[in-house]
């Protein structure tokens, strides 16, 4: 990171205290992998010397802290829209990712669509499955983990942006019955199949019969 210009094999080993065969194996696997590239090839009165540089993928790799400046976005959001404003806002965000992602919903039938938006939820980070509901036929799909816990914790209007989402693309309504950031084993969604009232104990039974 401290060169992101590149370095050649000669001057990887002179930093890092290590052979110019050693250093060629392992350029070798990081290349392979995506997180380095030949950047230049600069010419002396010798022999080409190839420069290696650092790829978005390999700088990628390295840690990030983003949650602090999440965290202080939406609280300035929440703060200046008031918490139903701020609602109405993280389900608009969900609405808008749903129309970037539509044209894969498009000639697929109910199964399909189900399956194309599990995809997408695990491309997101979600770890889902779905079920079905024996007495209302009605599909429900698990999310074992929050890919934003701690922000959803403190920011339970951040579930609007799931449910827009999930609703949007499915073109069906799309209730939670259960949610992790309020203490629940999993966040559970049920997409209605039709328009019909929830049992009042369906959401404190969904963690232990899915």
């Amino acid at each position: 990171m401290e060169n992101r210009a590149g370095l050649s094999i000669d001057a990887l080993a002179k930093v890092m205290d290590i052979s110019r065969a050693a250093v060629q194996q392992h350029i070798v696997g990081l290349e392979g992998d995506g997180y380095i590239k030949k950047s230049a090839l600069n010419k002396t009165a010798g022999r080409p010397v190839v420069i290696y540089g650092i790829t978005d993928m390999g700088i990628n790799y390295f840690p990030k802290q983003y949650a602090w400046f999440s965290d202080l976005i939406l609280s300035e959001l929440r703060q200046e829209m008031g918490a139903e404003g701020f609602q109405d806002y993280m389900h608009r965000l969900g609405v808008r990712l749903a129309n970037n992602l539509r044209s894969q919903f498009e000639g697929k039938n109910r199964n399909e669509r189900l399956d194309e938006l599990l995809l997408i939820m695990t491309n997101l980070g979600f770890q889902v499955t779905a079920s079905i509901n024996s007495e209302t036929n009605n599909s429900v799909i698990r999310a074992n983990n929050c890919i934003y816990h701690d922000l959803a914790q403190k920011y339970n209007e951040i579930c609007a942006f799931d449910l827009a989402l999930m609703s949007s693309l499915l073109g069906k309504e799309v209730r939670q019955l259960s949610c992790m950031a309020k203490g629940d084993c999993a966040c559970h969604f049920n997409i209605q199949e039709k328009a019909t009232e929830m049992e009042g104990g369906e959401a404190q039974q969904v963690c232990g019969t899915v």
